[in-house]
């Protein structure tokens, strides 16, 4: 469980790095089980595997991509949802401490997957994933009290295009559409006048240990650049719900369809199963 002095860090920064939470044996497993699901050899399918960075998908990725330049060559490999193609990754979706701690993260006693995603930024081409919020692009659900567990399946260190967050940027509300960056990848405020005063948009490199876990709220700014190394940067993103979110459509997302419940109901079904939960819940 986190101390409170690692709580206290979350609610000051919008991020946290946690402890070790996978041995050499279990990334081995996950690594080898991303591969079979990139390959197609799994029986099941994940909701999405793609290069991020492909004309479709920034045409689907809307403002989040808006203004980037990309080679042609340059890749960011994104799985979504590979939990319901590897019984492997929907038991690390029920990681013990990682639920346990994005509960204490989020105040709940009950923890939904709202989706997972893989980014792998292979070496030399790997490209950016711009400055982003997590929860504006995530329009179907509310409210902002999501927590994000993400895990490095390699060493994510500045060299190979580790994330980079804003410190205290969870507070300060909705500003996906206003998100930006200079020359050197740094974030910067299309309309700073927006932000609340004081507020300083630098941001801080989030380096994080292969099997590690770090976390993140869903408004915390942050991305990544590109990966110029000979490295791999393999990593599982677990985001999860606490209990009282609701469902509460405002535009498409690709899990929609996957939705069960009416609007204003708390967000449940098979697609978004229980992973943390007192007993008598489950």
């Amino acid at each position: 469980m986190l101390n409170e002095n690692q709580l206290a860090e979350f609610e000051k920064n919008g991020f946290l790095k946690g402890s070790v939470v996978l041995s050499d044996e279990e990334v081995e497993a996950l690594r080898e089980e991303l591969d079979n699901v990139m390959r197609g050899k799994s029986v099941k399918k994940p909701v999405l595997n793609r290069n991020l960075l492909g004309d479709e998908d920034n045409k689907e990725s809307g403002s989040l991509y808006e203004g980037m330049k990309m080679t042609s060559n340059e890749k960011v490999v994104q799985i979504v949802n590979i939990w319901m193609a590897s019984d492997a990754y929907f038991q690390h979706a029920a990681n013990k401490t990682i639920c346990e701690e994005v509960a204490q993260l989020c105040h709940t006693d009950t923890l939904r997957i709202w989706h997972d995603q893989i980014q792998y930024k292979p070496p030399v081409t790997g490209g950016p994933t711009a400055w982003h919020q997590d929860h504006p692009l995530w329009p179907i659900v509310q409210p902002a009290d999501l927590v994000s567990a993400w895990v490095a399946l390699d060493d994510a260190v500045i060299e190979n295009g580790c994330m980079w967050m804003v410190p205290g940027s969870h507070k300060w509300g909705n500003h996906q559409k206003h998100l930006a960056s200079d020359k050197d990848f740094m974030p910067c405020h299309r309309h700073p006048e927006l932000l609340p005063e004081g507020a300083d948009v630098k941001a801080v490199p989030f380096e994080i240990k292969k099997g590690q876990v770090g976390y993140h709220h869903s408004l915390t700014w942050h991305g990544s650049p590109n990966n110029r190394s000979e490295l791999k940067r393999r990593a599982i993103a677990v985001h999860y719900m606490p209990g009282h979110t609701r469902y509460e459509p405002t535009s498409d997302h690709v899990m929609l369809s996957y939705v069960t419940v009416n609007k204003g109901d708390i967000m449940q079904g098979q697609h978004f199963p229980v992973v943390y939960a007192p007993a008598d819940v489950r």
